[in-house]
Parts: C-alpha cells; structure tokens; sequence
C-alpha cells in the first residue's frame, strides 16, 4: 500500500487532468493508427513507400511545430493556448480520413492532426513540469505516459470491436474515421473546462496574452542550450535515427501471416504493457536515475528490434509485441523529465520543443530510411539498424553519465 500512496503523491490537478485529455485523444488517435497503413495499401493500393513517405511528412511538420510552440510558449509566457488549439486541429483531421480517394487525403489528414500536435506538446510537457515539484517529475511523466498509453491501448480495442461488426471481406473503414472524433472532441472539453494556466510559469506571472503581450514576442527566452543539453540530445539522436514509426512494426506482423484483427491484438498487447509499466517506470526513475533508466529502455529495444528483424513464427510476434511495451515505459517520458532537468521554468518549452522537434526530423529520417531498406534490402533491414542505433546511443550514455556524475 506504501508504493501506491507514493505513487499519488504529488499528483496534481492539471497532471491528472492533462492525462485524461491525452488518453481520451490517444483512443481517438489509435482507432486508427492500426488501421490507416491497411487502408492506404488496401483500399487505396499505396506502395510502402508511400506509407513511409507519409509518416515522415506528418512527423516532420510536428517537429518543426514542436520548436516554433515551444519558443512562443516561452515568449508570451503561456502554455494552455497552445494545448487548447493542438488538441482541436487533431480532432477534426480525423473525420477528413473518411474522404479519403486517394493516399493524398490521408497524407492531408496526418498533416493537420501533426500541426495540432506540434503545437500543443511543449507546451502541454511544460505545464506538467510547471504543475508539480521537481522531485516528481519523472513520476508525473510517466503517469501522463500511462494515461496516454492506455488511451492508445483502448484505441485499438474499439476499432477491433467495430471491425467484428462489420463484413470481414469489405470492412468500413472510412465510418471508423468519423466515430474516432468523437473521443477527441470530448478531450478538448475536459483540456478546457478543467486544466489551468500554472502561476508564475515560465518565467512570468501567468497573466500575459496570447497576442497583447508584444515585449514578450521581442525578448527571447533564455537558450536551454547548455553543453549538457546538446550532449544528451546528440547521443540520444543516435538511437532516434533508427527509431522508424511503428507502421513498420505493424506490417511486419502483417507479412507474418497477421489478420487485422491478430495486428490490432499485437498492438493492444503492446500499449497495455507500456501502460501499465509506464508509471512505476517514471517512478523507478526518480530513485534510480533517469538516464540510467533510459539506457535499459535503449537495450530492451536493441532486443526486441533484432527478434522483428529475425521473428517468422505468430508467437514470436505476440512477445516481441509485449516487450516493446518495456521499452516505451523506460523512454519517453523519463526523456521528458531528463529535458526538465536540463532547462529553467522560463525555456522549458523551448528545450521540450528543441529536443522533440530534433527527434521528430530525425523520425522522418528514420522512416523514409526504414521504407528503403525494406523495398530495397529487406524487411528485416530496417530492424537491424534500429537495433544497432539503440545500442550504441545506450553505450554512448552510459560512458557520458558515469563521467558527468549526473544527479538525476
């Protein structure tokens, strides 16, 4: 009963309340996640590469947004404008699916629902820094990662139980898009009625305007760009360029003999692992060091990433699946607290956004690379590499931490 009552400690309104907004947005979000790459090769009949060409695009405008959200987060001393307007735009790409006639729509779709995205998240990740003390960091990041991991396993759960509903051989996916608003706008209703500005964040009383504020949009806020911060985002670079977005995964299980209602299954498994480890991970973190809980999140990867590469039975499927949920618990919200560390109240969302918005470049990167090697080399290619990456990058950290001597 101890570790569950410290577990709660600390937890504050706009944490518990920004989880909820994330877990009801992440259903909506992976209702479709499993589904949109079996839509577009098909429905749509895209090659892979396509797939890969979209996911690249989405992740990129996202990271470009997550820098120029988190400047001017800092800048007008403000962060929910910027939730409130990402977590709207991503609502309403989702219905755009349902028109979709060619993979041009769908690329439009992840275009919108990414701007919402990259406007929102350094922000969002600010004000949960903002809104609790800084020996909880880890664990407040890595309840906002459960709840939005638990989202993203129930996602799928509603989609497989519309999909059971539906013809097994002409599956409707175009009404799935539309119900996948209905999550995300009751999300945005609980972001605006329930999460509050954190007084005296970001450097400045809390009181400025979005668009009034005009000596806040002359001065920049103070650069997180210390040796450290550029040390630890180089080194974590080298894990994120092998790091390609799950499709790959998903379509792996699908050259695997998968249905898509054993993909959605894998998936789910995968989000439930991560949910639930997500926030005793956080927590670990805060005890045992946050670095050194990323760099067993970095090997877990390297593991599993080598057991896709090499998987061609169901069952190796099933728990590679499973124990990619490890890995997502030990990664990105102890990255996020790592960042926290790294900055001051008053560039915190500029460091959250430098820092996202470098991964994110590099996750299209690492796609459009992944897309490659799999038409070109094979589709155990882009797994090696990514193991490959997620090893050296652990090694790298750890040669750095034991010689910085970190403290957290």
């Amino acid at each position: 009963m101890g570790f569950f009552k410290d577990m709660r400690t600390g937890l504050t309104r706009n944490v518990t309340f920004l989880g909820i907004v994330s877990g009801l947005t992440d259903i909506s979000s992976e209702m479709l996640y499993p589904i949109v790459p079996i839509f577009l090769t098909s429905v749509l009949g895209a090659p892979m590469s396509v797939v890969g060409l979209i996911e690249g695009v989405a992740e990129s405008t996202a990271s470009f947004l997550k820098i120029l959200g988190g400047l001017w987060s800092d800048k007008v001393s403000r962060r929910k404008p910027f939730i409130v307007a990402g977590y709207s735009l991503s609502a309403i790409a989702k219905p755009v699916l349902a028109f979709a006639v060619t993979w041009h729509f769908v690329l439009f779709s992840r275009f919108i629902d990414r701007v919402g995205k990259g406007l929102r998240t350094s922000a969002r990740d600010a004000l949960i820094a903002d809104s609790i003390e800084k020996q909880h960091w880890g664990k407040a990041f890595g309840f906002h990662r459960a709840m939005d991991t638990l989202g993203a396993a129930l996602g799928p759960l509603v989609a497989l139980l519309m999909l059971s509903s539906m013809p097994a051989d002409a599956p409707d996916y175009r009404f799935i898009f539309k119900a996948a608003f209905i999550p995300a706008i009751l999300g945005v209703f609980v972001l605006i009625y329930f999460v509050k500005e954190a007084a005296g964040q970001s450097g400045g009383s809390g009181t400025s305007s979005l668009t009034t504020d005009h000596s806040a949009l002359t001065t920049p806020p103070r650069t997180p760009m210390t040796s450290d911060f550029k040390t630890f985002v180089s080194l974590y670079a080298i894990f994120a360029i092998g790091n390609s977005s799950d499709v790959f995964l998903i379509m792996k299980a699908k050259n695997a003999g998968f249905t898509t209602t054993h993909v959605i299954l894998a998936y789910t498994g995968y989000n439930l692992v991560y949910a639930f480890l997500a926030a005793p991970a956080g927590w670990l973190s805060d005890r045992l060091g946050k670095i050194k809980s990323m760099i067993f999140g970095f090997l877990v990867f390297s593991a599993v990433y080598l057991g896709f590469a090499a998987a061609d039975k169901g069952w190796m499927i099933w728990a590679l699946f499973a124990l990619y949920g490890f890995y997502g618990a030990f990664n990105e919200g102890i990255a996020k607290a790592v960042i926290s560390n790294l900055s001051a109240a008053d560039n915190r969302a500029t460091g959250m956004g430098y820092f996202q918005g470098t991964m994110g470049f590099l996750t299209f990167a690492a796609s459009a690379l992944a897309g490659l090697l799999w038409t070109k080399v094979s589709p155990a290619a882009p797994f090696v590499v990514g193991a490959a990456c997620a090893f050296i990058s652990a090694g790298a950290l750890t040669i750095w931490t034991r010689k910085k001597q970190l403290a957290f």
